[in-house]
């Protein structure tokens, strides 16, 4: 899951993401934002199975994954998706 928020300043947006995991399981999302790096963006675990993240970015479009384990997976919660180099399909989203 995502939630969205333009930053006061307006160029700017705060985008949070929401992935389930079992609690102590190793949760990281990937993307076009971070050069798809497995390792450089974990997500915090909150407890009752909840992880999350919050990243500051520019208007743009986005592709990603949550990475749960060694499991690349999409986000359930949001029904936009394209397909990638790999045969399988990204979640993306749009700031603008």
């Amino acid at each position: 899951m995502l939630s969205i928020e333009k930053n006061k300043g307006g160029k700017l947006f705060q985008v949070t993401f929401t992935a389930t995991a079992a609690a102590g399981t190793a949760v990281f999302i990937a993307g076009s934002f971070n050069d798809w790096d497995a390792d450089a963006t974990p997500m915090l675990d909150c407890g009752g199975n909840v992880h999350k993240v919050t990243l500051e970015l520019p208007a743009g479009y986005y592709e990603y994954k949550f990475i749960v384990g060694d499991e690349w997976l999409l986000d359930d919660s949001n029904p936009n998706f394209s397909a990638n180099d790999f045969g399988t399909l990204n979640s993306f989203f749009v700031l603008e």
